[in-house]
């Protein structure tokens, strides 16, 4: 068996980006982020953008993308952030739950690149800022569990 160390490489696959309309500067810049490591490895054919409501919806049209097989990976991205209610756990809950559900009843690549923070400056700061970018790095594990998947299925 081939070691796998994550490498990043140029593919010939399909991926679907979905994003939450909610806090859309900051879903925005996740998204910019993405697109921008995407284009590196994928031609702009190969990639479709989805925008939904909220965070919530996420996994739903993730779940619908899945089984059209028409992609190959999908990469969700949204940001939640702490409130005044309890409304921000559930969603919470309900988002990761839900894509991971996604991943694993339709065996296809969900990358969780939903922000889940205490304040806006720290979602800021995921998106771009001193704290990294979330889009990038969603991007990337997108292309390597997709270059994962073709070295397991060679073997």
């Amino acid at each position: 068996m081939q070691a796998f160390k994550g490498a990043v490489t140029a593919i010939k696959k399909n991926i679907a980006i979905v994003v939450s309309e909610f806090n859309h500067d900051i879903t925005q810049a996740l998204l910019d982020g993405a697109l921008l490591t995407l284009r590196k490895y994928l031609n702009e054919e190969n990639i479709r953008v989805i925008w939904v409501p909220g965070a919530v919806e996420i996994a739903f049209a993730a779940q619908h993308l899945a089984r059209q097989k028409k992609v190959d990976a999908i990469i969700a991205l949204g940001a939640i952030i702490y409130g005044e209610t309890d409304h921000y756990q559930y969603v919470c809950q309900h988002v990761t739950n839900g894509c991971q559900r996604v991943m694993l009843d339709e065996s296809i690549p969900v990358i969780f690149g939903v922000l889940t923070v205490q304040s806006r400056e720290l979602a800021l700061a995921r998106a771009g800022g001193k704290k990294g970018h979330v889009g990038i790095e969603s991007a990337e594990a997108a292309i390597k569990m997709l270059n994962l998947l073709q070295l397991l299925d060679e073997e």
